[in-house]
């Protein structure tokens, strides 16, 4: 491991389909225009974040990370949705992925999957495990993190802003994922 503390938020995060760009403050009114559907969140803990008071809570705790991420589409240059890393452990060597949302007409196709091995390529050049924290209705993304490789490990209750929400904890080790590829690639 390094003895450095990781650039989390790193600029240059890319394949051929997208590209992952540090989240800014300007990027409000474009990220609620993904963010305003009401379908994206309806397996969602927090079901409302359609609304713009909800999601301005939700932007400014990404923004405040300093790990977070706009999705855009390379072909197009579209902006479809946000991701991020939180809960950098050194002492255990783990970090978590998520906070993850696209637009609806990019479910079902190779963006999700894409941007998560974008992250995961890079948390293992520093982390041995990365956990993702899923609500407990939300089985499209149940599922979806099952197929790249990740197992459940637990059940954790989220606070927000005092209500007690309940995610499925998924994990992924380097070495698993370093399996994956090689049955990928």
């Amino acid at each position: 491991m390094k003895s450095t503390t990781p650039n989390w938020q790193p600029a240059n995060l890319e394949n051929n389909i997208l590209k992952l760009i540090p989240l800014q403050e300007s990027d409000f009114e474009a990220l609620f225009e993904v963010a305003a559907d009401p379908l994206i969140w309806e397996q969602h803990p927090t079901k409302d974040r359609y609304k713009k008071e909800v999601f301005q809570l939700f932007f400014d705790g990404a923004l405040a990370s300093k790990t977070s991420f706009l999705i855009i589409d390379k072909v197009s240059s579209k902006l479809i949705g946000s991701t991020r890393y939180y809960d950098y452990r050194p002492e255990q060597s783990s970090i978590a992925i998520g906070y993850t949302f696209l637009n609806r007409s990019y479910w079902g196709s190779a963006y999700n999957k894409a941007s998560k091995k974008l992250l995961l390529d890079y948390a293992f050049q520093y982390v041995d495990k990365v956990y993702f924290h899923i609500g407990a209705n939300n089985i499209r993304s149940q599922k979806a993190i099952l197929n790249i490789g990740a197992a459940k490990t637990g059940e954790v209750d989220f606070d927000y802003y005092g209500k007690k929400l309940l995610h499925y904890e998924y994990a992924i080790t380097k070495a698993e994922w370093a399996k994956q590829q090689l049955v990928i690639n």
